[in-house]
């Protein structure tokens, strides 16, 4: 079987195709990774392809070195990626260079002095409603992608959606009348997301006024948001919308799409919600990775604490 592109798909990879042909038979048959490593290893290979043409450097395997190698991880980090996430891309395209110099295609590997960033846990970054507020206010809205834009930061921050989740989002599982979104998420595992009443107003303002006026390319009318040309958004279209409206608002922190879903969990939790139904509403299947939001400020927890514990009450 041939590796498909994504819709999205750079236009390096049919030029690349060879090199992946091999580089997925020797995954599968050498290494007996499943269906769904695979397709994790092929989409690194299409990102790797994605950065060389931003970067107008539209070259084969053979011409990538140690620079251009580095000058990707750098630039996977602008983008936004959480360290794991940045980590296990780059050991894809590790394996990728390693498998074309052992097949000898290429002298050496250009990522064989590249290291993965530590994935020690850290708190992740997170905006305050202010912060989301101004950067809303950056939307220009006498544009058509102004109303698409504000509907995408509202779904986000309200909905705690993931970028791929967003960019996938169908027409038939945003449920306008029952106030909810069916959600795709991780392992094709659906979830149930309630909208709130500034997100519903929003996403249903933009699907009448912008969306049912579109005419959809072949293969994407059922797509909720569209690009200017009827085509489904790339996961990169929404870093730099991200990214845009981040400096136009002044925000000095590193604001990535799932910025929002972090806001969106942690300000949850800090307002009292019960961390079992932020976990469903996030789609985690350990409550061990949710409980990371429960980095919540001293002055909160010494309300909390204040409010609830039996030695903390004033004697009457």
């Amino acid at each position: 079987m041939q590796p498909e592109p994504s819709p999205q798909a750079p236009s390096l990879w049919p030029k690349w195709k060879p090199f992946i042909n091999g580089f997925k038979s020797y995954l599968k048959l050498e290494k007996a990774l499943s269906n769904n490593t695979l397709d994790a290893y092929l989409d690194d290979v299409e990102k790797f392809c994605q950065f060389l043409e931003i970067s107008e450097k539209p070259i084969m395997p053979q011409a990538v070195d140690s620079t251009t190698a580095h000058m990707f991880v750098q630039w996977i980090h602008e983008m936004g990626f959480l360290a794991t996430s940045q980590a296990r891309i780059i050991s894809g395209m590790k394996a990728f260079f390693k498998y074309l110099a052992m097949e000898e295609l290429i002298a050496e590997s250009p990522m064989k002095f590249v290291d993965s960033p530590r994935t020690r846990r850290k708190l992740p970054t997170v905006l305050s409603q202010d912060e989301i507020e101004r950067m809303i206010a950056q939307i220009d809205r006498s544009q058509p992608e102004g109303e698409r834009n504000r509907a995408i930061i509202e779904l986000l921050y309200s909905c705690g959606l993931r970028v791929s989740e967003l960019v996938n989002l169908e027409i038939a599982n945003v449920h306008f009348d029952d106030e909810f979104l069916q959600v795709i998420g991780k392992g094709n595992k659906e979830r149930l997301v309630p909208m709130g009443s500034v997100a519903l107003a929003q996403a249903r303002l933009y699907y009448d006024h912008i969306r049912r006026q579109q005419v959809a390319q072949n293969g994407h009318s059922h797509i909720f948001f569209l690009n200017r040309r009827g085509q489904k958004l790339s996961r990169v279209m929404i870093f730099n919308i991200v990214k845009e409206l981040t400096e136009k608002a002044g925000i000095g922190k590193t604001v990535s799409p799932h910025t929002f879903r972090h806001s969106f969990a942690t300000h949850l939790v800090e307002g009292g919600a019960d961390l079992r139904a932020v976990q469903d509403m996030l789609g985690h299947e350990s409550i061990t990775t949710t409980e990371i939001y429960t980095h919540l400020d001293r002055s909160h927890l010494r309300q909390v604490l204040e409010r609830h514990h039996p030695r903390y009450q004033i004697a009457g």
